[in-house]
């Protein structure tokens, strides 16, 4: 099937918003435009969402990160490290890379 170009007018706050949101679902405007008209196009309906993670989800997945963190160092004996002990473990972990 050819291809046709298809222009859109929108705000820049919002292109660029969408745009920064497209990225994070690893996908370029264009093709969300044609995933969301093909779906829209089989099911005669606006049939899906996409959903980036709010500040507060990003929040509340980094606090239980540190949670199971803190049980596993306890598990293992760990949890009496000194901040100056936690950093040298930081930095010959990045040093690793």
């Amino acid at each position: 099937m050819s291809q046709v170009a298809f222009t859109v007018r929108m705000d820049s706050a919002t292109k660029s918003k969408f745009e920064e949101l497209c990225e994070k679902f690893g996908m370029s405007i264009t093709t969300a435009i044609n995933v969301f008209a093909k779906s829209v196009i089989q099911t005669r309906s606006i049939p899906f969402e996409i959903k980036a993670d709010t500040r507060q989800d990003i929040i509340d997945k980094g606090k239980l990160a540190i949670f199971k963190m803190r049980e596993s160092a306890q598990r293992n004996g760990l949890s009496d490290m000194t901040l100056e002990e936690i950093n040298e473990e930081i930095h010959l972990s990045r040093e690793g890379k």
